[in-house]
């Protein structure tokens, strides 16, 4: 029966037609009997006349209809009339997402309004069995409220071929078996193109060429045929969107290759996944209505209840173990191992603490070491309501220790509903090391580290260098080798020899890399030795990646390429690592936001964050230096030099906030107190090594332009202090058009 406006379809009265797709006839209709009105897809003749396959079809249906998501356009039922049969569907009014993009690529912030709406939809149906297999824009309706409505969830599995006129948009449709092809040419994923067996990562590529279409405003595998068109799924990659418009941050570009993975493991795993890794973009992080409540966790110090107090170390160690094996799953949001050491006397409530480190969940534990047994206690509790989610005791060997510590992890990301790759759950079940002794040699190690003195630096380099005696293969401890001789050197407390720190971060990060290339703590510190000491700004920000991509919790490894994209003037891309930094690590990383801001030249911004992190942190050195050097890019010299002398006096052995004192006095025309402080650094120059920078800074501040652009030269040539971040810093701001300035900049691969 053919229909028309007019007609009857049972008690569906016929009111217009809506369009013609692969799966028949589209008609607007009213439902007599509850009065509102329904879309009626007619399917074809040659369809309803196939006995098996409309069986099947009314199968897949049923299953269909027990979907009840806000994001998918839900069935009703079936209807069958005069030979006609229909699905009753609810009415989406609004545009597809393909008309939507008729008039171009979407606003950054539209866009993930949106991106997050379909994910989870897939997400929904992945979860119910179903996967689309034609996912497009076309199949996807903007409602006039800014709602997602996913149209023709498992519609397309069914035996349809139909051609539509524009050829990049030919449904290719066949059985559901293996041989088969079927979907739409431009957004099949390289396992439907060569008529493989698909499951619901076939949908994650789909989702994949929606995304970058949605970025870009352009098709991403588009060429001039349909055989071209699968030919570049099968073997292009098509342009980063960033290169498209250049608002686009890094990590979106990576998010969306890593949908169009030519190979399904490469790919996410799960569209729960995805939506989680785009929550990240979104001011805020995760957030909505259907995702968990539970998404952050900060893991409390364990308590040691062992006899012997020298074993608070390995309580600690297990606490931190514990931080790093959750930083590893992308979506948890993990709070830093030195924001949670700030509550060890569990002097306020866990409210309390959970309010101030921004966790919705805490896990509380102890440790009872006696000889080669160890019994481990710990229990997740909800901050808001004290409710105990997950408790557990261990009663093991010392042998098992490990293997506690990833039982633990996995069970905290379970209660937490949070879901793990395949990949992210082999990472943390990685084993550092077969030998005990040199895993507590780490763990006084990276205690001691912790305490970011040069006392503590040669302490944990002891340690370390203990362990990987003991066990050469220990990459883990390579990696902290590296990075106490790397950290030194940026914190200026290396000592007499800067080049020799250097060499020898490289070759212990060389060696931890070559042992485990998975290991995010060496690509990390990778990173940071390219860009602080190579001036590798490319080979750097890939490796921070990689180093993000494995522990997307790291709250350091955000932070050092935060440092990394500021250096390059990269502002809002830096900041938005910054924040998340200090969302990971709230109670230690409060200054680099304000950083970031003065070096953009945001002042104001600078001044009202810098306040807001001195009331949180009054005793950091960092967040004094900001609050002074913004007042006094004000304008207001003498509270900018007070809050300065404020850094200073909290850490009277750091020469940096000396110096920065010297030049505020010399910018404020005191030339005689700017004098005074560099014959204070002369004199300690004398007894000790005095990175030169910090006399940069003073000659900066008297106008000597030429004596210190001798000081940044030689810091450079000596890869001492914070030289890499020269281009955009405020503090070197008067020298930027001076041609040897320009000159150094070039020698750091910076003009």
């Amino acid at each position: 029966m053919a229909l028309a406006p007019g007609m009857r379809l049972g008690p569906y009265e016929i009111t217009a037609k809506l369009g013609e797709g692969g799966m028949g006839v589209v008609w607007r209709a009213k439902d007599s009997r509850l009065g509102r009105e329904v879309a009626l897809k007619v399917l074809p003749g040659e369809f309803a006349a196939d006995p098996e396959r409309l069986d099947r079809f009314e199968r897949e249906a049923r299953l269909l209809a027990r979907l009840n998501h806000p994001n998918i356009a839900q069935i009703h039922g079936l209807e069958v009339g005069g030979g006609t049969r229909a699905i009753v569907m609810e009415l989406v009014e609004g545009p597809t997402l393909g008309e939507r993009l008729a008039e171009g690529a979407l606003s950054l912030t539209e866009f993930l309004s949106l991106a997050a709406q379909i994910a989870e939809a897939l997400a929904e149906a992945h979860a119910g069995g179903i996967v689309h297999r034609d996912l497009k824009p076309q199949n996807i309706k903007l409602t006039p409220g800014g709602k997602v409505k996913v149209l023709d969830f498992g519609l397309a599995k069914q035996d349809v071929a139909v051609r539509a006129p524009n050829e990049q948009s030919t449904t290719l449709s066949g059985a559901t078996q293996a041989g088969a092809v079927l979907g739409t040419v431009g957004y099949m994923a390289p396992e439907q193109v060569r008529g493989e067996t698909v499951d619901a990562r076939a949908d994650i590529f789909s989702f994949g060429c929606v995304l970058h279409e949605m970025l870009t405003g352009q098709r991403a595998f588009a060429r001039p045929s349909p055989i071209e068109t699968m030919t570049a799924i099968l073997h292009d990659v098509p342009p980063a969107p960033s290169r498209v418009r250049r608002d686009v941050p890094p990590g979106l570009d990576r998010l969306v290759a890593r949908c169009l993975e030519k190979v399904p493991a490469n790919r996410f795993q799960s569209a729960r996944d995805l939506a989680f890794a785009l929550a990240a973009f979104v001011p805020g992080g995760p957030a909505g209505p259907d995702r968990p409540r539970s998404a952050s966790v900060a893991v409390l110090p364990f308590v040691n209840l062992s006899a012997d107090p020298e074993n608070e170390y390995f309580a600690d160690g297990i606490t931190e173990d514990v931080i790093a094996h959750l930083a590893k799953v992308r979506s948890l949001k993990v709070i830093s191992r030195t924001s949670v050491m700030a509550f060890k006397k569990r002097d306020r409530s866990l409210r309390e603490i959970g309010e101030k480190l921004g966790a919705s969940t805490l896990l509380e534990g102890s440790v009872r070491r006696a000889g080669n047994r160890v019994r481990i206690v710990a229990q997740l509790i909800d901050a808001a309501s004290d409710e105990h989610l997950w408790a557990e005791t261990y009663d093991r060997d010392l042998t098992d220790i490990f293997a506690i510590q990833t039982d633990v992890a996995l069970q905290i990301a379970s209660a937490l509903r949070a879901e793990l790759s395949s990949d992210e759950r082999a990472r943390v079940r990685r084993q550092p090391t077969a030998d005990l002794e040199a895993y507590e040699l780490y763990l006084r190690g990276r205690s001691s580290f912790y305490r970011f003195t040069a006392e503590g630096f040669g302490r944990s380099l002891a340690e370390y260098e203990r362990a990987v005696v003991r066990d050469p293969g220990f990459a883990l401890a390579w990696a902290g080798i590296a990075q106490v001789h790397a950290e030194s050197c940026v914190q200026g407390t290396v000592g007499s020899s800067p080049e020799e720190a250097v060499r020898r971060a490289k070759e212990a990060v060389a060696r931890a890399l070559a042992l485990d290339d998975e290991l995010a703590e060496a690509h990390g510190v990778a990173g940071l030795i390219r860009f602080a000491f190579d001036f590798d700004w490319h080979g750097a920000e890939q490796e921070l990646l990689k180093a993000i991509e494995l522990s997307p919790g790291s709250a350091d490894v955000h932070d050092h390429y935060g440092w990394l994209l500021s250096s390059l003037e990269r502002y809002d891309e830096a900041l938005r690592e910054v924040r998340r930094a200090r969302e990971l690590d709230p109670l230690l990383i409060q200054s680099d936001v304000g950083t970031t801001l003065l070096r953009a030249g945001r002042i104001e911004e600078a001044l009202e964050e810098a306040r807001r992190a001195v009331a949180v942190a009054p005793g950091s050195t960092r967040c004094q230096s900001n609050l002074g050097w913004a007042l006094i890019l004000r304008g207001e010299r003498a509270e900018g030099i007070a809050a300065l002398e404020r850094a200073r006096a909290l850490a009277p052995g750091d020469t940096i906030f000396l110096a920065q004192v010297g030049q505020a006095y010399g910018l404020a025309g005191e030339a005689g107190k700017a004098r005074g402080i560099l014959e204070q650094l002369r004199e300690r120059a004398t007894r000790e090594f005095v990175s030169p920078y910090h006399f940069a800074y003073v000659h900066t501040g008297l106008g000597e332009a030429d004596a210190a652009i001798d000081w940044l030269e030689r810091a450079f040539e000596r890869r001492s202090g914070a030289i890499y971040g020269i281009k955009g810093s405020f503090l070197f701001r008067s020298l930027r058009s001076h041609p040897r300035f320009e000159a150094l900049l070039r020698r750091m691969n910076l003009a």
